[in-house]
């Protein structure tokens, strides 16, 4: 098996700064209280109740579970033993897992088998229940019978890769071959998106009988998969970290969105600024890149990981974390119920505010995103210790068996300087790497100047240190088809539309909406119709912390010229900015404004055409 790095645990590391209090906010706030609230968790099958018994409660758990242990909240822990109590309970004699009758196994999406045992592994990594391992040996060890028998199938064979983590984690334990046989036959059994890429139509999903949804164009599916090569190598399976990038380059070539992820409403939807994307795909793919960054050692993949975490992803939750949306665009001047389809392969409430919009999935999902990040935010190599995100975050481990303890202290991505803090028990002699991201202009540690887009690496003997790093930024055009968007280091800038949030309370299909968790159209009370008028652009910190992602008090902003234009909406839906302008021809004077990082605006524009002077 070869893997550059390796993960430390909830023991090791603790989030810091804004980082600790998403956590809390996010504790406060859905992912914290489903198993109180919502059917689908709190009385699911899997904890023997008569609701859903399928990807939910894993779902929720995967991100529940380190949560909890992160703040160390007792309450949280206690709530997820007993679920995790529950499963175990619920495993039967000859190793079957997942909760249904033996007459039902044969038509059982095994997809949920493979996410329940990727949880227990969690679960063990967070409280290392010396239970997990016999569960998860019998569950295997039944997988592999039953699946001779029963070929993977629907989004078992649609998410064949996720199986390999805790096959791998299994094998590092029992050096047994069949779970090597049990691997090869997974990815024999699986979609292979190699094959089916050449398939998908360039643009969208190809079209059959009126739709355009398939398991290989699936956003979230192809999210998963970009992890692939990297489990694939970890596990001693011949894999390839420049397919895993071209691949991705690839995908993105095609649905490519102004963030670094691509479009997908579930499906590919191209890249148009208007088109929609999953928000579980979002905290898929921040996942898929953490375990690329661990398993290859590459500094590209936290860079990845970064864009979406610090984008994307708040962008799409409400600020209390009590709402989300399941698709989001990177210009959406309103939020409001469609009269008319717009997206690809969802519904009219698709990119509400609410408990479950279009589908619940992302409901259980989405809490994975913030704790998986706050793990990654650190990695173990053989000879020290990765700075691998530069969010503020500390750590606490055994370096050559002295205690160490690293803090990285810093408001980044809202500010340019990082202090990263290490203290030893006694003097200690390690490596320190020191990621440098590949979106900045340039850096310095330590006064020095220093390549961007590697690690750098710090080797000396540690005693009580403090290293800085000092990132080289200025705000900068990047062209988006016949439009054009502002970044700035991490951070994607976006032209904020005033939000008047509109409540709706009410009860469908027995899952009741009520404040704090109901849902919310979101209309526009403010002009959005805009195009840039001057490439000057300035960029400023704004006040003390609060929030990292408010969008009343952003921490930093980018001042631009701008001057309206008409814009018009798409022929399909109601208040869907169109995906070019009408016209470009201006309607107005020019205004100076102020675009706030994408993540703080919820409603906002973010790509613009470049007006002539």
């Amino acid at each position: 098996m070869s893997s550059k790095f390796e993960f430390f645990t909830t023991d090791e590391i603790k989030p810091q700064g804004w980082l600790k209090d998403q956590l809390i906010i996010q504790a406060k706030g859905l992912s914290g209280n489903l198993d109180k609230m919502w059917p689908d968790i709190r009385d699911s099958k899997w904890v023997g109740g008569d609701k859903e018994g399928w990807e939910r409660v894993p779902y929720w758990l995967d991100g529940f579970i380190p949560l909890a242990y992160l703040l160390g909240d007792e309450d949280m822990k206690k709530r997820a033993k007993r679920y995790v109590d529950a499963i175990i309970a619920g495993q039967q004699e000859d190793g079957w897992l997942c909760p249904c009758s033996k007459e039902e196994r044969k038509g059982y999406d095994m997809w949920a088998l493979y996410l329940m045992l990727k949880v227990l592994v969690v679960y063990y990594d967070c409280s290392k229940d010396e239970r997990v391992e016999e569960v998860v040996y019998k569950a295997l060890k039944n997988y592999m019978a039953f699946d001779f028998e029963h070929t993977a199938f629907n989004w078992a064979a649609a998410r064949w890769f996720e199986c390999l983590i805790p096959i791998r984690w299994l094998y590092e334990r029992r050096k047994e071959k069949w779970l090597l046989t049990l691997a090869s036959m997974l990815e024999f059994q699986g979609i292979d998106y190699e094959k089916a890429r050449s398939f998908n139509a360039k643009t969208y999903a190809p079209e059959v009988n009126g739709k355009r949804w398939t398991f290989y164009a699936h956003v979230v599916n192809q999210a998963m998969y970009l992890k692939t090569d990297a489990v694939k190598v970890a596990l001693g399976i011949p894999g390839s970290e420049n397919h895993a990038i071209r691949y991705l380059d690839y995908v993105r070539r095609h649905h490519g969105n102004v963030n670094g992820y691509f479009n997908g409403d579930e499906c590919f939807s191209g890249t148009a600024a208007n088109r929609g994307t999953e928000l579980c795909g979002v905290a898929e793919a921040m996942y898929s890149h953490e375990v690329s960054a661990c398993v290859f050692g590459t500094a590209r993949w936290m860079d990845e990981a970064e864009r979406l975490a610090f984008n994307s992803f708040p962008a799409t939750v409400s600020q209390d974390m009590w709402t989300h949306q399941y698709d989001q665009m990177s210009n959406q001047p309103y939020c409001v119920k469609l009269n008319a389809p717009h997206f690809n392969t969802n519904g009219s409430e698709a990119h509400l505010f609410g408990l479950e919009p279009n589908y619940g999935c992302c409901t259980a999902n989405f809490n994975q995103a913030f704790p998986k990040f706050a793990l990654s935010t650190y990695m173990k190599a053989s000879d020290g210790i990765v700075v691998s995100s530069l969010a503020p975050s500390s750590l606490n481990c055994l370096v050559n068996g002295v205690k160490v303890n690293v803090v990285t202290d810093t408001l980044y991505p809202f500010r340019d300087d990082v202090t990263i803090r290490v203290k030893t028990e006694k003097p200690v002699a390690f490596r320190l790497y020191v990621r440098v991201p590949g979106f900045v202009d340039g850096a310095t540690l330590d006064g020095k100047a220093v390549k961007t887009g590697e690690y750098a690496v710090v080797e000396k003997t540690f005693a009580g240190d403090e290293i800085k790093l000092h990132l080289i930024n200025s705000p900068r055009f990047v062209k988006r088809g016949s439009l054009v968007a502002v970044v700035r280091g991490a951070l994607t800038y976006s032209l904020p539309v005033k939000e008047k949030w509109v409540m709706h309370e009410y009860e469908r299909n027995g899952v009741e909406r009520k404040f704090p968790y109901c849902d919310y159209e979101l209309f526009a009370e403010s002009e959005w119709q805009y195009g840039f008028s001057s490439t000057a652009l300035e960029y400023e910190e704004r006040g003390d912390y609060e929030c990292a992602f408010s969008t009343a008090k952003p921490l930093c902003a980018v001042k631009a010229k701008v001057k309206k234009i008409k814009w018009g909406y798409a022929e399909k839906g109601n208040l869907i900015a169109r995906s070019t302008p009408l016209s470009r021809k201006p309607v107005g004077d020019e205004e100076t404004v102020y675009l706030i990082p994408y993540g703080c605006a919820k409603l906002r524009m973010t790509e613009l055409p470049l007006l002539d002077k």
